[in-house]
């Protein structure tokens, strides 16, 4: 194992400046990482070391320490580089050590960095640089430039004029204006400050649905583009449509390099305004604008896959129906719905197909069947995927409940998104062999509403369709944050350690997938875990292992009731003193958490924050920190967009989150499109403050475009409007900037123009 790169005291206090956090406290966390700590552990487990640091802080200092970590290395590797060429001064030392960011490190090796044939170093090897040289010191002297550079006439070394030698020599200088660390710093800011994002679309491109039509011919600054149109923007050049640059008013850096360079007027002056044109336009402006955008691309994919973040983690940590039997359908016209029933712990029972949009005869056929599964298996839901026929299908389920008054059995409409992508996975080959496909979703669709997290950990997140412009930003970046996001919920919910599948279990604090797999082979073997400290019989799974993982399992009606609880075994002796200061047990306290009053904290050996975890735990053992479970309902008459109509309010599910507005699920195959402007009657700066993916909302029918498939909806018309100042007396009211309303309508004739 790689020895863990040590960071000077310098930039641990630049981060925790950076991140506003004690350096106690992160020296607690970097230590703990470095001996094999994991995220979720140290923030449950290790508060009193971090000083109560939560797991998004901790996951900050992960982040700034890998990124610090790479800054050390490179650094050691450009000193080196430096130092080998003979060119590495006390100044140039201090300046390197000295800097927190890889731009500007990059920036100060560039002089130095082995280059490739350019006009500047064809310029050196015929002996110009002392020629550059003079024009760079600016330095009066007694004879004049073009005699000067009359004496670097060559040409056996292709120099045949003192204009070509000047030429040479404005080569170098404009190299050597192009690589000044702190001019490059300042053009940056620069063209980040006022530079303007322009795209306009390609000539001869083809945009049959006209996707990318709102940038055909479109100007906004980059500071404040925000990144989904950004991310827009990027796509249309990728698929060839459109492209961009990002333009400045020329003189600016002309100006501000000049202001750089040029100290006193000489007969210099000239060539050095020759060099300082050419170093903007052959190398500074190609060069920063590379860098824009890049730093545009990072600063967008951070903000597309924030939003992704927001939505998996909400979406993950929807409420479950719980350990009941479900019948799960996979609605279908043609081809039938296939039909699956699962135990409470999600065992397959039985499964069939019902033809229930084909013909009458068939839906005959398809009532005794049904009713047979529910009362044979004693049925709790029935969960129907929103795919196609799925109105239909909650409509015949609906009427069918009705008809047999069949009481104690809801019905719910459970979104699909990659139940198809986990039917045709290795994960549901191994899990049903001799399945077909479309059974294989109707299991999943079961699952998921008995529990979402343990069924979606088995789709890959991508699938989900809860991201922005998901396949646009950094894949490896993506997938180490989802991945993270799903580690943070699944250890924050806790896993049944008898029942769970290596799939959920694979993202408990410390366990992989292998080590997942041995725990369901141990179990399938010598049966069911009867206290956590069993774990360590696993192969693979040794004390530091148990010690992360430990506290996230669960075991249900084990031999030690604390073993069902998140209090982890190394605080069992503490659980055991509560119980001797109470002169009770622990199965009592358990039992009858009220007891727990009664507690002096003082008497115990423990600190502050985990007492506080270990008692609010023994109040509520093994609760749930999900919401309780509740099922949207769609309007009965609503079923296709056709029935759609403007001004109705209807019940539905958010099912994405982005930077421009929510999409609700409102029952008619098509989501529709919360704007911003009409979430909410306060001041929002990101939708994510009004609502959040798997949210139950009611909304309002603002219009309904057939052709599109667009539903504009509102939720801020169901909640009244906002309350307005109250203008003195005797004082003209100040003009006013347009309200949401306003807004929303403009962007509305904005949409409709653009389909026009």
């Amino acid at each position: 194992m790689k020895a863990a790169i040590i960071l000077s005291p310098e930039i641990l206090l630049h981060i925790a400046q950076t991140l506003n956090l004690p350096m106690r406290g992160l020296v607690a966390v970097i230590e703990l990482l470095d001996d094999g700590g994991t995220v979720p552990f140290i923030a449950r487990y290790r508060k009193e070391a971090t000083g109560n640091l939560d797991e998004v802080q901790i996951r900050d200092i992960e982040e700034k320490l890998a990124y610090f970590r790479d800054l050390t290395d490179r650094r050691a590797t450009i000193l080196s580089s430096i130092a080998e060429q003979g060119k590495l001064t006390d100044e140039l030392k201090s300046r390197i050590e000295a800097t927190f960011d890889k731009s500007e490190l990059e920036d100060l090796y560039l002089p130095y960095r082995p280059k490739r044939r350019t006009k500047a170093t064809i310029a050196r090897e015929k002996g110009l640089e002392p020629l550059a040289t003079y024009l760079w010191q600016q330095q009066p002297s007694t004879q004049p430039l073009e005699n000067f550079a009359a004496g670097f006439v060559n040409v056996e070394l292709g120099v045949a004029s003192a204009e070509e030698a000047l030429e040479g020599a404005r080569h170098i200088v404009a190299e050597w204006i192009s690589e000044d660390a702190d001019l490059r710093k300042v053009l940056r800011r620069l063209m980040f400050d006022e530079g303007v994002i322009v795209s306009r679309k390609v000539s001869d491109a083809v945009d049959e649905q006209e996707k990318f039509k709102m940038y055909y011919e479109y100007n906004e600054p980059v500071k404040t583009i925000p990144s989904h149109r950004m991310l827009a923007i990027r796509r249309g050049e990728s698929e060839n449509v459109l492209y961009f640059l990002i333009e400045v008013e020329p003189e600016r850096p002309v100006a501000l390099i000049r202001r750089h360079v040029l100290r006193q007027q000489g007969d210099w002056t000239r060539q050095l305004e020759l060099a300082i044109d050419d170093a903007w336009k052959r190398l500074l402006n190609t060069s920063i604008q590379t860098e824009i955008r890049m730093e545009l691309k990072r600063r967008s994919d951070a903000d597309a896959i924030q939003v992704f973040r927001d939505n998996l983690y909400n979406l993950l940590l929807a409420p479950p129906a719980g350990p009941i039997s479900v019948l799960g359908i996979d609605p279908g016209l043609r081809t039938g719905c296939k039909v699956a029933v699962v135990d409470a712990t999600g065992k397959l029972l039985a499964h069939d197909v019902l033809y229930l949009h084909t013909s009458k005869h068939g839906n005959a056929e398809a009532v005794p069947k049904l009713e047979a599964l529910l009362r044979q298996h004693h049925v709790r839901a029935i969960a129907i995927g929103n795919g196609t026929a799925s109105r239909e299908t909650d409509a015949f389920v609906r009427d069918f409940l009705r008809e047999k008054n069949i009481e104690g059995i809801f019905s719910a409409t459970v979104s699909e998104s990659g139940a198809s992508v986990y039917s045709a996975s290795d994960v549901a080959r191994q899990e049903f062999p001799d399945l077909d496909l479309t059974v294989r979703g109707a299991i999943s669709i079961a699952r998921r509403l008995q529990d979402p997290l343990s069924e979606l950990v088995k789709v890959d997140p991508k699938s989900i369709g809860v991201g922005q412009y998901q396949h646009d930003v950094d894949q490896r970046q993506l997938q180490e944050s989802l991945e993270s996001v799903i580690e943070s919920c699944v250890n924050r919910v806790g896993v049944d350690l008898n029942t769970s599948s290596w799939t959920l279990l694979r993202f408990v604090a410390g366990l992989t997938e292998r080590t997942a797999q041995n725990i369901v082979h141990h179990r399938n073997e010598k049966g069911g875990f009867r206290s956590r400290t069993q774990v360590l019989e696993v192969p693979g799974i040794g004390p530091k292992t148990f010690e992360q993982a430990a506290g996230f399992l669960r075991i249900r009606d084990g031999d030690n009731p604390l073993d069902m609880t998140a209090v982890h075994p190394e605080s069992y002796p503490v659980v055991e003193q509560i119980a001797m200061s109470l002169k009770t047990s622990v199965k009592a306290i358990i039992e009858k958490p009220q007891v727990l009053e009664q507690v002096d904290s003082k008497q115990l050996s423990a600190g502050a924050y985990t007492l506080d975890d270990i008692l609010a735990e023994l109040r509520k053992p093994g609760r749930d920190p999900r919401d309780k479970f509740v099922a949207p309902v769609f309007h009965e008459q609503v079923r296709e967009l056709s029935d759609v109509q403007a001004g109705m309010v209807l019940e539905g599910v958010v099912t994405n989150v982005t930077k421009f507005g929510a999409f609700v699920d409102i029952g008619v195959h098509q989501d529709g499109l919360v704007h911003i402007s009409e979430l909410s009657n306060r001041f929002i700066k990101e939708p994510s403050e009004a609502v959040k993916a798997g949210q139950i909302v009611k909304v309002k029918v603002l219009g309904v475009d057939a052709k599109a498939k667009r539903i504009a909806l509102s939720i801020k018309a169901l909640t009244g409007p906002p309350s307005r100042p109250v203008t003195k007396p005797g004082k003209p009211t100040p003009m006013r900037p347009p309200t949401r309303d306003e807004k929303f309508a403009a962007f509305l004739e904005k949409w409709n123009a653009q389909k026009r």
